[in-house]
């Protein structure tokens, strides 16, 4: 392995709009595997990734979230939180914050990296959020999060792709 993948400055290429969406699996916070073809063809997905369980910004984002839940269900949509924390940090977080949607744990990084949202050097997500369509075809890629009306920011989109 060579110096700059050690310091995890390669990553796997940027997901971009209009590409499929790249395949997962991980356990939630209540155990439970989720995987993306689950929702092919039921509901859109709208995939976040999210630096740490618990820190100022995750948990505005999350709680926005968890406040625009209801809207973004009734737009078609599911939400997964995806972040290199554990499943036990995962329930903590969940419950502490009363979030009604999966957090994905992903240790080994294999989906923060199949989307290339790996932050150099440190390894952990970066703040991104990808909205998949019902087909598995991601069609928007939100960069610049607004932690506090990031359900807003999604909403709109979701919106917009129902026209």
């Amino acid at each position: 392995m060579g110096i700059i993948a050690m310091l995890g400055l390669a990553s796997a290429a940027e997901v971009t709009e209009g590409a499929k969406a790249p395949a997962f699996e991980a356990q939630d916070q209540h155990g439970a595997t989720v995987r993306l073809a689950d929702f092919k063809g039921k509901s859109a997905v709208v995939l976040y990734f999210y630096p740490k369980d618990d820190t100022p910004g995750c948990t505005a984002e999350a709680c926005s979230l968890r406040d625009g839940f209801g809207e973004i269900r009734k737009a078609g949509a599911v939400i997964l939180g995806v972040s290199a924390d554990n499943g036990q940090s995962h329930k903590a977080f969940a419950e502490k914050f009363h979030l009604p949607f999966s957090l994905l744990a992903d240790p080994d990084k294999k989906i923060i990296e199949a989307y290339g949202v790996k932050m150099p050097l440190i390894g952990i997500a970066k703040r991104v959020t990808f909205i998949i369509d019902k087909q598995g075809i991601v069609r928007h890629v939100l960069s610049d999060v607004r932690t506090k009306d990031h359900d807003q920011q999604v909403l709109d989109f979701l919106k917009a792709l129902a026209k």
